[in-house]
């Protein structure tokens, strides 16, 4: 068997919350509040989506991934393994430090093609990872103050 690409991404972005109120923000049902188009779907009741053995399902572009929490430390770290059909494998973690204006959040992805159809993705989702998290801060920006009425 050929070996498929694997990428391993790191990067820093910022929250104008402390990290007790931001780490909802990265939570299975709290990114509903910033990620357009984002649908969590749990198949089992779940009160707790940060606590680890937390299983849901999202879709995205004719793919569907399942997502699992393998740790959890609220509010400084959550950590989640997620496959996507047999297209790509991936753990991410999401680690909160609190800073003067809030949180710094260091988001790292280790992503690993399963397909030959998906090495190509592998590389671009490296490629724009830094710019994937840009776009994190801006929709968490503004979706802040809508949070406060909340």
């Amino acid at each position: 068997m050929p070996h498929r690409p694997r990428r391993v991404c790191n990067g820093t972005l910022s929250v104008a919350l402390p990290p007790a109120q931001a780490f909802r923000l990265f939570t299975a049902r709290g990114e509903t509040l910033w990620v357009p188009g984002w649908s969590p779907e749990f198949p089992a009741d779940v009160e707790d989506d940060a606590r680890a053995g937390t299983v849901w399902r999202t879709r995205a572009g004719g793919l569907e991934t399942t997502w699992i929490v393998v740790e959890s430390n609220p509010p400084q770290v959550v950590t989640y393994a997620r496959m996507t059909d047999d297209h790509t494998a991936t753990t991410v973690r999401v680690q909160l430090e609190a800073t003067d204006a809030g949180s710094l959040v260091r988001v790292g992805y280790d992503l690993t093609s399963l397909d030959p159809s998906a090495d190509d993705f592998v590389r671009r989702f490296a490629g724009d990872y830094d710019d994937m998290l840009r776009e994190w801060e801006r929709l968490l920006a503004a979706a802040l103050p809508a949070l406060d009425e909340a």
